[in-house]
This record gives structure tokens, C-alpha cells and sequence, in this order.
């Protein structure tokens, strides 16, 4: 195998049970949680009609437009993963559409990831198999290579590395490091048991706003 054209064994995933405890937190709190220093950028976004994506990282790097190891990534990938493409952000060609996504699904898979463009948008979005794209054209893609599977990727400036935690709602897309997961998921329960009370007390109109004058006044507001 050269550079360009690899296809590298996922040496470990995140645990099961990691995954489906994220599944019902918001991708926000748990953002919140990693001091909002990790994001995959505000062009990816949902075109499904689902709950909460979440599943290990299967990386695909590939030549802008091209989705031969996208295809492959498909068959090798294992029930419950991520496909997670980084096809250059560019919006070109589509990267995947309604026929892939049908394999995937097929295939139990968590979900796909695209930092690139996709079609068929009307099927992707009336099924509720996890599907994020940085875009959409009519355009399709090219089948020649190069590309690699299983190595990290990066999406503005977001590094995903294989089996890593990936995450997704209505609020974008986030990864999570494995070896860190289980501690994120602590400070992400406690950050989201925190907002909750907060809601209610707010509705209940009893929540405590002096904070707010007390900040201006440090700043020489007031």
C-alpha cells in the first residue's frame, strides 16, 4: 500500500455502552463539556429525519469529488459505525446519494459524515438514517481514487481519529476522543442535569438573574 491509495485496520472503537449513554444527551451539552473547543463547522449539516447520531469513527480521506473508498469504506464498515468522509469541504460532486445511503442503512450502519456535497436530498431527508453533508449538488462523483480508509482526518480543524466518538444533531456534528469519552460523559450528564434545573426554575419564573448586573458592574457598566 502506498500513500494515497490505504486501506488501515481500526485498531479499537469506543465501548457500546459509551455510545448509546451520548445517544440521549445533546451534542451542545456536550460541546459545553469539552469547553467548546471542538466543532466539525457549521457548513455540516443534517439531511434526515431522526434522533441523535452516534457511533464510532470508520475516517475516509478522498480526493475532492471522487468516492471510491467512500464505497468500500460501506462494505468493510461494521453495524453500528460512522462513516466519516473528509472529501476537502469541496461542493463539486456529490459524494454519496440515495443509493448509498440505502446500502448503508442496509448494512445497520450509525450514520455518514460527508465534509463535501451529496444529492438525492429529498430521499436522504424523508429517512431517518443519520446523514450530515457540508452541501448539496445535482452533480455526481467520480469512482478512481485516491483515497485512504481508516486514517485520521481533520474537518475544520475537528481531528478524527478511527473509533473515535462521532455525534450528531440539529446542532451539527461533534467528535469525541475514545480514550476521553467516558470522562466527557460525566462532565456532559452533570452539565445536562444542571440545564434542566435551570429550565425549570426558569419556567417557574424563580431563576436567578443578578448575575447579570453583577458581571456589567465588574465590567464598569454600571
Amino acid at each position: 500500500m502506498s500513500i494515497g491509495f490505504r486501506i488501515l485496520p481500526v485498531a479499537s472503537r469506543v465501548a457500546p455502552a459509551v455510545v448509546e449513554a451520548f445517544r440521549a444527551l445533546p451534542v451542545a451539552n456536550v460541546s459545553d463539556s469539552m469547553s467548546r473547543m471542538s466543532a466539525g463547522g457549521a457548513r455540516l449539516r443534517p439531511y434526515y429525519s431522526g434522533p441523535t447520531m452516534a457511533g464510532p469513527a470508520l475516517t475516509v480521506k478522498t480526493r475532492p469529488g471522487d468516492n471510491l473508498m467512500v464505497h468500500k469504506a460501506l462494505d468493510i464498515a461494521i453495524a453500528g459505525d460512522v462513516v466519516v468522509v473528509d472529501a476537502g469541504g469541496d461542493l463539486t460532486s456529490a459524494i454519496i446519494g440515495e443509493l448509498m445511503q440505502a446500502h448503508a442503512r442496509t448494512r445497520r450502519l450509525g450514520g455518514i459524515v460527508i465534509n463535501g456535497a451529496i444529492r438525492d436530498v429529498a430521499a436522504l431527508r424523508a429517512s431517518d438514517f443519520p446523514v450530515f453533508a457540508a452541501g448539496v449538488t445535482h452533480r455526481g462523483p467520480y469512482k478512481d481514487g485516491p483515497g485512504e480508509i481508516g486514517v485520521p482526518v481533520a474537518i475544520e480543524g475537528m481531528v478524527i481519529a478511527p473509533g473515535d466518538l462521532m455525534l450528531g444533531d440539529e446542532d451539527g456534528v461533534l467528535c469525541v476522543p475514545a480514550a476521553e469519552a467516558e470522562a466527557v460523559l460525566a462532565a456532559t450528564r452533570a452539565k445536562h442535569a444542571a440545564e434542566e434545573k435551570q429550565l425549570a426554575a426558569t419556567l417557574a419564573g424563580t431563576t436567578d438573574r443578578t448575575w447579570i448586573d453583577a458581571t456589567l458592574r465588574k465590567l464598569g457598566v454600571m
